[in-house]
């Protein structure tokens, strides 16, 4: 089964990286990927169906990904689908707001290896061995 990706990251380098990563381990689909927090609500408002995986990250060109979580959460809710903040700036307060927010996960970009496996888990997969 495809799992539908949507991603709120501004940094064009790292959503190219992580689609990769993602093909790398099973059936993932880019299909959105918005570098502000209001182009990713309006998204969101209009499209809350068709995607399984968000993918938010916390500081955007415009906006913030905590603007975001909620409103994906909500939409995951009624659609089923699951929510994943991926940033450099999540601390153990930060952390805890996310969960508090809605997110079902929450890593920081160093912690590539675990948000792997856990998307490997969500596509129903195991996790590709360390290089």
């Amino acid at each position: 089964m495809t799992v539908r990706v949507f991603l709120v990251e501004d940094m064009l380098h790292v959503r190219s990286v992580l689609a990769d990563l993602l093909a790398s381990v099973g059936d993932f689909r880019l299909v959105r990927a918005i570098g502000t927090e209001a182009e990713a609500r309006l998204w969101l408002a209009e499209h809350p169906a068709e995607w399984d995986l968000a993918i938010v990250d916390l500081v955007l060109d415009q906006g913030s990904g905590m603007g975001v979580v909620p409103q994906a959460r909500e939409a995951a809710d009624r659609h089923g689908g699951s929510v994943i903040v991926f940033s450099d700036y999540a601390s153990d307060g930060i952390r805890a707001h996310c969960l508090r927010l809605g997110a079902d996960a929450v890593f920081l970009k160093s912690q590539t290896r675990e948000f792997m496996d856990y998307c490997s888990e969500l596509g129903g997969l195991e996790a590709a061995p360390s290089a």
